[in-house]
């Protein structure tokens, strides 16, 4: 986490078990391939068995890299807010590593277009 500083970063916690996790990747893709020259990262953390993640990310590819967080990934969650442990689960983080947003649930197109407001 320590090399993101000095740019937002929007921090998505997924699993590929996770029906509304998998819907929003496609968004979370177009918003990286859109905001990156703007400073913007996208971090993908996945809350699943490694092999069941390349497989998925073999089918349906994402440009935003996507860390390997595993079943501890839950408690890396709770240190950002998370305390139910739901998915899919997405912090915004400015670029001193400030916590600007956090949202439980599928995220939408206007909640990015506010994140970028903020970040």
């Amino acid at each position: 986490m320590q090399s993101l500083r000095g740019k937002p970063l929007v921090l998505n916690f997924w699993a590929t078990w996770c029906p509304p996790c998998v819907e929003e990747l496609p968004l979370l893709d177009a918003f990286y391939k859109q905001n990156a020259s703007k400073s913007w990262q996208v971090v993908g953390l996945a809350i699943d068995q490694p092999s069941a993640v390349r497989k998925f990310l073999e089918r349906t590819p994402v440009s935003f890299p996507i860390g390997m967080a595993g079943m501890g990934g839950t408690d890396l969650g709770h240190a950002f807010g998370n305390l139910a442990g739901g998915l899919p689960f997405t912090v915004v983080l400015g670029a001193g590593g400030d916590v600007l947003q956090r949202k439980m649930g599928r995220i939408t197109p206007a909640d990015l277009a506010m994140w970028t407001q903020v970040g």
